[in-house]
C-alpha cells in the first residue's frame, strides 16, 4: 500500500505535531486530506510552499489531496499569527484568484489524471454562501463552547493585554467556520485529515471536535513547523516584500537569487523541505558541500530545483545566465538577450542616469558618457585615466578613448551598461 508519509515528513524536518495514531491510520489504505489556502491574492508566495509540499508528498505516498481555497474564510480573515484584520474580497476577485492558485498548485499536484488519488480543488465559498447565519449558529455554533474557543492560542494572543487591536466577532468565529469546512469535507469527500502550519493546530482541532460531536466520526490533525531563517529574519521575504510564485510579481531571476543567497545552515534544512530529492541524494550533496563550502553546492542545487518546479527549465537557464552577467564572464550578446524586466532586476540598485535619444543618435563620446552626462566618474580627467588603464567597458566589452556610444549599443532599445573594473556598474537609460 501507501508509502509511509509520516516517515517521509520526519526525515525532511516537516513534521511538527500529529494526533495519536495518525501514522498507523494512513498506512492502512488511501486516505483523503486537505490543506487550506488563502485566496486574498492571485498568487501564492514561498511561505505557502511548505503546505503545498505537504500535499505533494501526500499524493506521492498514494493518498488523495484536497486543496481548499478559502473563498468564504478569505472574506473574513484568519486571526492566527495576524495582528490586524485583512481586506475582504468580492466574489469575482475570489474566482479569479482561485483559478490562478489552481494553476500554480498544478505544478506540484496532479489534478488531471484518472487515478483514484488525483488532487481536487474545492472552495469553501461554495458551501458557505447559502448557509444562513441562523442555521450556522443553530447547527454548528451550539456544539462548541465559548470556553473551548477562548482557550485557543490564536484567540488568547489577540485578546491579551499585549494586543492593542483586540479581536472582532468576525475573527472570533473564524475557527468555527474553518472547523465546519473540515466537517463538510469529512461528510462529502470522506476527508479525515487536515494539515497546515503549526499555528493552525487550534483551528484544525476545532474541526476534529465538530466531526466527533456532530458526525460521531474521527478526524485527524497534522502540522508542519513554521519555517524560520537561522539569522532570525522572516522566511519568504526579501527587501522588496513577499517572494511570489507568479513570475509577474517576482521574476524567475529574483526567485532564483532568493534561494541562491540562502545561508549554509538554512540551505541544508531547505533542500529537504522544498525539493523532491531523496534522502541519499541530499546526504551526498551535504557531504560535498561540507568539503568545499565556498562552491555553494547546496545553494545552487536548491535554487535549481525550486526554480524548475515553480517556473520552468528555460526560466532557470535564463536566471543562471542573468546571474552570470554580474558575477561571471559574459558578453554583450548575453546582455542583449535579457528582457527589460530581467535587465532591471539584475541591475536593481545600480546607479542610473538618463540621456536624450538624440545624443545617442549623434554618437555620445565615451568621456562625456562617463563624466559630465552621467556623473558616473567625477571628471573628464578621471574618465581619461580610467580609459588609459583599460578599465572601462560598455556592455561588458572594453573600450578606449575615442569610442562613441550609438544606437548599436542599446540594450532593449533603451539601456547602456557602463562598467569600471569588475564591480562598478552604471546604467544609462535613453529617453
Amino acid at each position: 500500500m501507501a508509502k509511509n508519509f509520516i516517515e517521509e515528513l520526519r526525515w525532511r524536518g516537516m513534521l511538527h505535531d500529529a494526533m495519536p495514531n495518525t501514522e498507523e491510520y494512513l498506512m492502512e489504505q488511501m486516505r483523503s486530506a486537505y490543506v487550506g489556502f488563502d485566496p486574498t491574492a492571485d498568487s501564492l508566495h514561498i511561505g505557502n510552499l511548505v503546505p503545498i509540499m505537504l500535499l505533494a508528498h501526500y499524493q506521492r505516498a498514494g493518498h488523495k489531496p484536497f486543496a481548499l481555497v478559502g473563498g468564504a474564510t478569505g472574506m473574513i480573515g484568519d486571526p492566527s499569527g495576524k495582528s490586524a484584520e485583512r481586506n475582504l474580497l468580492d466574489e469575482k476577485t475570489l474566482r479569479h484568484n482561485q483559478e490562478a492558485i489552481k494553476s500554480q498548485l498544478s505544478r506540484f499536484l496532479d489534478f488531471e489524471s484518472e487515478v483514484p488519488n488525483a488532487a481536487v480543488l474545492v472552495n469553501n465559498y461554495d458551501w458557505m454562501k447559502d448557509f444562513s447565519f441562523l442555521d450556522f449558529i443553530r447547527d454548528v455554533g451550539k456544539h462548541i463552547t465559548v470556553n473551548y474557543m477562548m482557550a485557543k492560542d490564536s484567540v488568547k494572543n489577540r485578546i491579551s493585554s499585549e494586543s492593542s487591536e483586540g479581536m472582532s466577532f468576525t475573527e472570533f468565529t473564524y475557527q468555527l467556520v474553518q472547523g465546519y469546512d473540515f466537517l463538510h469535507l469529512y461528510r462529502s469527500h470522506e476527508c479525515t485529515l487536515q494539515m497546515g502550519g503549526s499555528d493552525q493546530w487550534g483551528n484544525i482541532t476545532t474541526g476534529t471536535e465538530l466531526i466527533r460531536r456532530i458526525a460521531g466520526g474521527k478526524g485527524y490533525a497534522l502540522t508542519c513547523p513554521l519555517i524560520t531563517k537561522s539569522d532570525g529574519s522572516k522566511f519568504g521575504k526579501s527587501e522588496g516584500g513577499n517572494v511570489w510564485l507568479d513570475a509577474k510579481r517576482t521574476s524567475p531571476y529574483k526567485f532564483y537569487q532568493y534561494w541562491l543567497n540562502t545561508s549554509d545552515e538554512d540551505a541544508e534544512k531547505y533542500i529537504k523541505i522544498f525539493t523532491f530529492l531523496t534522502e541519499g541524494e541530499i546526504k551526498t550533496l551535504v557531504d560535498e558541500h561540507k568539503e568545499a563550502p565556498h562552491l555553494r553546492v547546496l545553494q545552487k542545487r536548491l535554487a535549481d530545483e525550486v526554480t524548475v518546479i515553480v517556473h520552468s527549465k528555460e526560466d532557470l537557464d535564463n536566471a543562471i545566465k542573468a546571474s552570470a552577467i554580474l558575477f561571471g564572464k559574459s558578453t554583450s550578446a548575453d546582455l542583449k538577450d535579457l528582457d527589460e524586466a530581467t535587465f532591471l532586476d539584475v541591475f536593481d540598485g545600480v546607479p542610473q542616469a538618463e540621456v536624450g535619444k538624440e545624443e545617442i543618435s549623434n554618437g555620445l563620446d565615451i568621456i562625456g558618457a562617463l563624466a559630465e552626462k552621467t556623473g558616473f566618474l567625477k571628471s573628464n580627467g578621471e574618465a581619461r585615466r580610467a580609459l588609459k588603464e583599460n578599465s572601462i567597458s560598455v556592455n561588458k566589452e572594453k573600450v578606449a578613448e575615442g569610442y562613441s556610444i550609438t544606437e548599436h549599443d542599446l540594450i532593449n532599445d533603451q539601456f547602456v551598461l557602463l562598467q569600471r573594473g569588475k564591480k562598478n556598474y552604471f546604467v544609462i537609460r535613453v529617453v
